[in-house]
């Protein structure tokens, strides 16, 4: 009863099972479930010891042997029938088992609560004395996050990988910034309204997105978030103004770096925001996150309209892969099975900046926790281009460290 499942019980009482009903009410009062079997247990047990006695008596006489012999005798019949077999298949079985017992269970302690009330006043004096009382509803604990996470984790058959996959995912995002999934300024697809009205169009022309931030001159300087959609309807009145889109655009929602992932998509809903610019503790621009930013790191990669280089990460033939500076780290670990640190830099590239304290050349190559890394490409004082090497295919070093 003790090592039953209760959450197993309550669903199933829930559903509206007898047996479960009956084991769920039991264990709400462990004083009263303990009572009544340990009643039961040591009345057997005593009447066992005191009939053993008896018939050795009669059979042997006052023989100090035999009375000695027929001790032990019941002690080993008691150990193993009464005690350690049954108590070994309970705690195998519990939750199957506690369906059924529940039922005599109940119907001993109907018969025999006077006696177990009687002998709980006691208990129940010794506790207060000794300031161990038990909590009055005895419902079990709450669980935390990471104890949720590992019974997800060992759930077998029960829950599908998929599934699995999506609830342990669900469970970082509390450990999740949205620094460390956002699109980083560089990568940021925007208008800049002093541009050319020719580059102003072929921009919305060819873009993969339906929102594009609109800057005016200074990549710091956000005026607005432009609505492709919105965009159509106008061009399909009139003829289309590239002054006319300052009328077009909506207000900015900027938003901390280090929110975490699960508040910040609630933010989302409460604001009914799809797009956020992020900011750091200054107020500059660092990157931009969407609601599909957030999705993707439940259920993984869904659009299809945007290239992305993380579509083609996978290992070669020889044990490498080729890998742009501005990947994220954390879709590397995810998409290649490796264990770069994601506590600081969130790129490849910041990773290597870091680890060096410097700007490297091309054909540098560093080891990273145990991850091979060769320099392929620089430019514009960041890594544009890198080859990872498989942990299982670069032989050790033992000369020197990472």
């Amino acid at each position: 009863m003790m090592a039953s499942n209760r959450y197993r019980l309550r669903s199933l009482a829930s559903a509206g099972h007898r047996g479960a009903r009956l084991a769920v009410a039991l264990l709400e009062r462990t004083d009263r479930l303990l009572g009544v079997i340990l009643l039961f247990n040591n009345l057997v047990n005593v009447a066992a010891a005191t009939l053993a006695s008896v018939i050795t008596i009669h059979l042997f006489g006052e023989e100090r042997l035999a009375l000695a012999a027929g001790t032990v005798l019941l002690t080993f019949l008691i150990l193993v029938f009464s005690e350690i077999t049954p108590k070994v298949i309970g705690a195998h079985h519990a939750d199957r088992l506690a369906l059924f017992v529940s039922y005599p269970l109940t119907f001993l302690l109907k018969i025999s609560y006077p006696a177990v009330w009687f002998v709980n006043l006691f208990v129940s004096a010794l506790l207060w004395l000794l300031r161990l009382q038990p909590r009055k509803d005895n419902t079990p604990g709450t669980l935390s996050i990471e104890e949720l996470r590992s019974l997800v984790l060992e759930s077998g058959q029960y829950i599908p990988q998929k599934n699995r996959d999506i609830l342990v995912n669900l469970f970082d995002l509390e450990h999740i910034t949205v620094e460390d999934v956002m699109t980083p300024r560089g990568a940021i697809e925007s208008i800049d309204l002093r541009a050319s009205p020719a580059d102003i169009r072929h921009k919305l022309a060819t873009s993969y997105h339906t929102r594009l931030p609109v800057l005016e001159g200074d990549n710091e300087r956000v005026i607005g978030v432009l609505h492709l959609r919105r965009l159509l309807g106008h061009v399909l009145q009139s003829d289309f103004d590239v002054e006319e889109l300052h009328g077009l655009v909506t207000k900015p929602y900027f938003i901390p770096a280090d929110t975490p992932l699960y508040s910040q998509l609630q933010f989302f809903q409460e604001n009914q925001q799809r797009l956020a610019l992020v900011v750091d503790e200054y107020g500059e621009l660092l990157g931009l996150l969407t609601v599909e930013d957030i999705i993707e790191e439940l259920i993984g990669k869904f659009t299809t309209g945007m290239p992305d280089s993380s579509d083609k990460l996978a290992w070669g033939e020889d044990g490498s892969v080729l890998v742009d500076g501005g990947q994220n780290l954390r879709e590397l670990n995810r998409r290649l099975g490796l264990n770069l640190p994601v506590e600081g830099p969130k790129t490849l590239n910041g990773l290597i900046l870091e680890y060096l304290q410097a700007i490297p050349e091309a054909d540098l190559s560093v080891r990273i926790a145990g991850v091979a890394i060769e320099v392929i490409q620089t430019e514009d004082k960041m890594v544009r281009m890198a080859r990872l090497f498989r942990p299982d295919t670069v032989p050790q070093r033992n000369e020197a460290p990472d």
